[in-house]
């Protein structure tokens, strides 16, 4: 498991040095972040998933407004949403603090840019959490660390 986070990480690291496509898309908001990739829409979702599964976390929730909008006949780039989170850390969240519960799970958000490449979005578990830490206190801060290393 810790040979997985290094090479998660590690990865993550190398796709931080490609060039964003950030400004293609949206302006990220302060706290997120947003790491532009040579990959098309499509397989960027599919890594994703094998990312997150090599991670042993779970997709607990999954939204497309571009899958909706082609169910209607109508082409937008491609949008999906992630949710991710596994419920040994569900429950260490719950029990420093019941209101971050709302913040579960974390989601990612992958987005299309108009050369086809796409985008990879996140906020870090510490910016999530953050309006928790004086209800949840050290236990919160801990999760939200070890969180950070995971996404």
């Amino acid at each position: 498991m810790y040979l997985m986070r290094v090479i998660f990480l590690c990865c993550g690291l190398v796709l931080a040095g490609l060039p964003s496509h950030a400004g293609q898309g949206f302006d990220a908001p302060e706290g997120w972040r947003v790491v532009g990739t040579e990959k098309s829409y499509g397989d960027l979702v599919e890594d994703l998933k094998a990312a997150i599964s090599a991670e042993d976390m779970g997709i607990v929730t999954q939204a497309s407004a571009s899958v909706g909008a082609e169910r209607q006949g109508i082409a937008i780039p491609g949008n999906t949403v992630i949710g991710v989170y596994r419920n040994d850390f569900a429950r260490r969240m719950l029990a420093a603090s019941v209101p971050a519960g709302i913040e579960a799970p974390i989601r990612f958000y992958v987005t299309e840019n108009a050369d086809k490449t796409a985008t990879l979005s996140w906020k870090p578990p510490s910016f999530v959490f953050e309006p928790y830490i004086d209800s949840g206190g050290d236990e919160l801060i801990g999760l939200a660390q070890e969180l950070d290393v995971i996404f």
